[in-house]
């Protein structure tokens, strides 16, 4: 009698294991990316609406200090950029599809500085996290350069992430939670209007 209770409950543990086995194979398969692109507000949007997205995260990395602030990087001595980090999934949108829609939200031909923010904590930079996106952001680059749609060099930098460090809290999703005082900042600071410039059609786009 004990036998035939036991059976079903080996059974039924087996099941469980194998959904969290399955489970964790889920959770395992995304990935992340570190974009620059000026203000870290701005960078969120294009990503968030990209299909295989999971989250977009506003913070600071590239410098020197840990646990930097808001002010400490605004004021530009921690050599931390703004950034935006990016978990997505990759049987869903690829680290070149991210590479494209980074792009054409930067201006990259601008140095040490983003629009109307100025200073090396609102540099454009691609900040890859191991090799294979290193070898893609490199050849993106390339082909950009090598496209002959710019006369002047790209500056936007490749550069070794280090510590990716949120931003405090009333800096994540900020253009939801204060769509007009976004819309407004982003409207002032002339991003659209360079972005078309420069991009034309592409500006922003997929």
């Amino acid at each position: 009698m004990k036998m035939r209770f036991l059976i079903p409950l080996v059974l039924g543990l087996n099941a469980l294991s194998s959904a969290a086995a399955a489970d964790t194979g889920e959770r395992s398969r995304t990935a992340a990316a570190i974009f620059a692109g000026g203000c870290f507000w701005c960078m969120e949007p294009p990503f968030d609406k990209t299909e295989g997205v999971i989250s977009t995260t506003s913070g600071y990395t590239g410098g020197t200090s840990a646990n930097p602030t808001y002010e400490e990087v605004s004021a530009g001595g921690t050599g931390h950029a703004e950034a935006v980090k990016i978990v997505y999934d990759p049987s869903k949108v690829s680290y070149a599809e991210l590479l494209h829609i980074f792009w054409r939200n930067v201006d990259p031909l601008r140095k040490d500085a983003q629009f109307c923010d100025t200073g090396s904590q609102y540099r454009s930079a691609i900040f890859p996290l191991d090799e294979e996106q290193k070898r893609l952001a490199e050849e993106s680059k390339r082909e950009l350069e090598d496209s002959g749609r710019f006369s002047q060099p790209i500056v936007t930098e490749i550069a070794e992430a280090g510590p990716f460090f949120p931003a405090e809290s009333y800096h994540q999703d900020y253009y939801m939670k204060n769509p007009n005082r976004y819309t407004f900042y982003r409207w002032s600071c002339g991003r659209d209007a360079r972005l078309e410039q420069i991009w034309g059609d592409e500006a922003g786009g997929h």
